[in-house]
C-alpha cells in the first residue's frame, strides 16, 4: 500500500486564522491572510511583537481547537481507504503542542490510528510516497512526491505541484494508481 504524510498546521487545521485571531485581538490591528501574500505572520509584525506571537503558540490552548480546513476530514477519510496515510507535523518546535495536537487528531481523524502519527522536528526523515505540506522547505527535502498546499505564504513559491484546497488533493490522487 502506497504512503502519503500529510502537514498538520495550515493543510488539515487553520492555524494561521487563530493566530491572526489573537494577534489582531492582543494588538488591535487587522492584518489579514491577504496582508501575508508570500511571507508569514513573523516577517510583518514588528520585533517588538516577535516574543508575544511565539507565546501565542506556546499557550496551552493554542491548537486544541484549531478550525479544520473545509474537506480535510471527507478526502483524508476516502484516501485512507486506498492509501496508508500518516499525519507528520513539525510539533517539537512546539513542544506543548504534542498533547493538544494529538487530542485535536483523535477527535477530528479517528479514522487514523496513533501509530500513524508522527511528531517530528525535520521531516527530511520521513519515507513516504507522497508529503502534502505547506512549507516549500519541507518539500525540497522530500525524497518522494511533494504536494504543495496553497497558504497566504507559500503563494510565491513556483515549482511545486500545488493543491489550492482538499477536493483538489482528492482529485489528483484520483489519477495516482494504487
Amino acid at each position: 500500500m502506497r504512503r502519503i504524510c500529510v502537514d498538520m498546521d495550515e493543510v488539515m487545521a487553520d492555524t494561521l486564522a487563530e493566530h491572526l485571531r489573537r494577534y489582531n485581538q492582543t494588538f488591535d490591528e487587522d492584518v489579514t491572510p491577504g496582508d501575508l501574500v508570500g511571507k508569514g505572520l513573523w516577517e510583518v509584525a514588528p520585533l517588538d511583537r516577535q516574543q508575544q506571537l511565539r507565546a501565542f503558540l506556546d499557550a496551552e490552548d493554542f491548537f486544541e481547537d484549531l478550525a479544520l480546513m473545509p474537506g480535510a476530514q471527507e478526502v483524508l477519510k476516502q484516501l485512507s481507504v486506498r492509501f496508508e496515510v500518516f499525519i507528520a507535523t513539525q510539533a517539537m518546535t512546539v513542544p506543548n503542542s504534542l498533547g493538544p495536537k494529538y487530542r485535536w487528531l483523535q477527535r477530528h481523524f479517528p479514522f487514523i490510528p496513533p501509530t500513524h502519527y508522527v511528531f517530528c522536528g525535520n521531516k527530511s526523515i520521513l519515507r513516504a510516497d507522497f508529503l502534502i505540506d505547506d512549507l516549500p522547505r519541507n518539500l525540497l527535502r522530500f525524497e518522494g512526491q511533494g504536494l504543495l498546499y496553497t497558504a497566504p505564504h507559500n503563494l510565491t513559491a513556483t515549482g511545486f505541484i500545488r493543491v489550492n484546497n482538499w477536493q483538489e488533493v482528492a482529485d489528483y490522487f484520483t489519477a495516482v494508481k494504487d
